[in-house]
């Protein structure tokens, strides 16, 4: 089944703009698990993405980068993960996975195609991108939650000399210069970063974890056990926003750091990562903490997480603060047609994910499948979805 060419998409002139009944914006992880299943059921679509390749969001990830979930549960539908089915890929194998499997399942991805507003023009959707313009039927919105590093404001202040990258920026300690170093904000990319940088430098790591996974995921019991219970259950069925667990708890993990989950504090101290407060702000150039003291250092790695990034949304489907979408399961609230997928706790805790993603992807193109064949039908389903 040629997928690619039953999509092609052409560009006329730079201001023409093109029709395609679906449009995916990004292309990592959930977009082309949405894009799979529209190709299943043989609806048109497209998925622009921003990065030159395939994968290269996880391509650009820290060097030595693993997931936390083993190579049995990071497939996506219609694919296996290829290797041992206990070991933990690297971010360089997941992003080879992505590439492999959208060239499989011939998906229509643009790649170098970054979107910068998206707006109802009529009965459709208008993306421009550039200088090029897209009008879509439908829309799904297939990007994380946090795209954007975000540093605090006071960073600005730290001395020229100090350098200063985000955990984003961050590949290996050899971009770092002589001395101290400073990572700052103790969730898992910080945890990490600073085990690995203390092999080469004397490294403080500021904050305090959120709470540590209880057992060592690489474990036999872990494996055999303990995540298989929490990837197949706890987090796919029982953490969802249809049970009252998971409407509890929702809240309570959007809103925090999440826990330490390979690195555990007795590692930091065994590599001699010293724990300091929390940076509060800079004195004569220099970090502070919120005991006082003043740090002397010459690298600051900023672990201090990333903002929404749907700006470029131009239309009122988020809560009052600008940062979450409206929707139920993925389908926008007060705008039939617009999806979103990859969202964390989108559904389930799952849905942050690879083992959720299949199944919000799915959810989502079976509303847009009902749309395609009752149009009014599908106007008033995804209507109601609120």
């Amino acid at each position: 089944m040629d997928i690619a060419g039953r999509n092609e998409v052409t560009q006329g002139q730079p201001n023409d703009a093109v029709h395609v009944q679906t449009v995916v914006v990004g292309g990592g992880q959930a977009g082309l698990a949405v894009g799979h299943s529209l190709a299943r059921r043989g609806l048109p679509f497209v998925i622009l993405d921003a990065h030159a390749r395939i994968g290269d969001a996880w391509r650009t990830r820290w060097d030595s980068l693993r997931l936390f979930s083993a190579a049995r549960y990071d497939a996506l539908p219609g694919m296996p993960f290829p290797g041992p089915a206990d070991a933990f890929p690297t971010k360089d194998e997941m992003a080879d996975y992505l590439e492999a499997y959208a060239a499989r399942s011939e998906l229509p991805v643009r790649t170098g195609v970054r979107v910068d507003r998206l707006r109802r023009r009529g009965d459709r959707f208008q993306l421009t991108a550039g200088t090029m313009r897209f009008e879509a039927d439908n829309v799904v919105v297939a990007m994380g939650s946090h795209q954007v590093p975000w540093v605090p404001p006071f960073a600005d202040h730290l001395d020229p000399g100090i350098v200063q990258l985000h955990a984003a920026d961050y590949r290996n300690p050899s971009r770092l210069r002589e001395g101290h170093v400073l990572v700052v904000g103790v969730g898992n990319s910080g945890g990490e970063i600073a085990l690995e940088v203390a092999t080469r430098h004397a490294t403080s790591l500021a904050g305090k974890e959120v709470g540590v996974v209880p057992f060592r995921i690489d474990s036999l019991i872990a494996r055999r056990v303990v995540l298989p219970l929490l990837f197949r259950f706890i987090a796919h069925h029982l953490l969802t926003v249809d049970t009252p667990l998971g409407r509890r708890m929702r809240p309570r993990m959007l809103s925090h750091g999440q826990p330490l989950v390979r690195v555990k504090p007795s590692d930091l101290a065994a590599a001699g990562v010293e724990r300091v407060a929390r940076v509060v702000g800079v004195r004569d150039g220099l970090p502070v903490l919120q005991d006082g003291r003043t740090l002397e250092v010459a690298n600051v790695i900023w672990c201090t997480g990333y903002r929404p990034a749907f700006s470029w949304i131009d239309l009122p489907v988020f809560d009052a603060a600008g940062h979450e979408p409206r929707h139920y399961r993925g389908i926008a609230s007060d705008e039939p047609g617009l999806y979103f997928v990859g969202l964390f706790f989108q559904y389930a805790m799952s849905s942050g994910f690879l083992p959720g993603l299949g199944r919000d992807a799915e959810h989502v193109v079976e509303a847009i499948a009902t749309r395609a064949r009752e149009p009014v039908r599908g106007y008033r389903h995804s209507a109601a979805a609120r």
